[in-house]
């Protein structure tokens, strides 16, 4: 069937033909969407954004030009477009002020056992450099896994899990010296 054949059956909300657009194109957008957010997100969050574009199809159909291109084409476009859009979204909800977290961990924290202990890890803490204090933050306050760290601060995860085991041995000499 020719895309705007299709495309005026979809219009007409013809859902035999809208079905058969969602079987053939499903492996190619959800490939494309993959591409884009997979590092950052769940196999569900591309289903998701597949889904969009159907749904995005369904509701829109007269926004389709056959004379610009063909249907897998823009609708692969389409795709790309919302992965971006929920990657970018991701990371945004991700990415967490390192000062707005030390706050929340000095009012909240309850990170070693007894009120003097956790003061001097704090302080210990804060005494980190930017990235180091954030890597803390987010591995231990937070509880993200170093793949979702990498994923926010756009590094290697096997980087990440290194620069933990040295901030960490950097914050046991700390706690050491300051017991000292």
């Amino acid at each position: 069937m020719q895309d705007k054949r299709i495309i005026t059956a979809i219009a007409d909300r013809d859902e035999q033909v809208f079905a058969c657009v969602v079987r053939k194109y499903s492996k190619l957008l959800w490939r494309i969407a993959a591409s884009v957010i997979i590092n950052a997100a769940s196999a569900q969050d591309v289903e998701e954004c597949v889904a969009d574009v159907f749904i995005y199809l369904w509701q829109h159909p007269e926004k389709y030009d056959p004379d610009r291109g063909g249907l897998s084409s823009w609708l692969s476009m389409i795709a790309r477009s919302r992965a971006i859009d929920r990657y970018r979204r991701i990371v945004r909800e991700r990415e967490l002020p390192v000062e707005r977290m030390m706050a929340e961990s000095l009012e909240h924290a309850e990170i070693a056992e007894n009120d003097v202990e956790r003061e001097k890890l704090l302080s210990c803490i804060d005494g980190l450099g930017g990235q180091e204090r954030e890597l803390i933050i987010r591995r231990y306050y937070y509880e993200q896994k170093p793949a979702e760290i990498a994923a926010a601060l756009d590094l290697p995860k096997k980087k990440v899990e290194n620069k933990l085991y040295y901030v960490r041995q950097k914050l046991k000499k700390m706690m050491e010296k300051q017991d000292g």
